[in-house]
């Protein structure tokens, strides 16, 4: 259960990050370095999702299905 909650509230943030840098894109017109500071948060937590999964999966937290059996 908390790891569902862990993933969802991380991919809400990668969202909301993903949402800052398009209206950081459409109000700054260049001006300053927030779309790209957005941007980079962005990737740094969809790395550390997905170093998070592979580490659950590893530890047995996390049991993947085999979906083609």
């Amino acid at each position: 259960m908390w790891t569902k909650l862990i993933i969802v509230a991380f991919l809400a943030v990668i969202v909301y990050n993903l949402g800052a840098g398009l209206y950081y894109l459409m109000t700054d017109k260049g001006q300053s370095d927030r779309m790209v500071k957005s941007l980079t948060r962005r990737i740094g937590l969809s790395v550390l999702l997905i170093l998070l999964v592979i580490l659950g999966i590893w530890l047995g937290i996390i049991k993947p299905h085999d979906i083609g059996r």
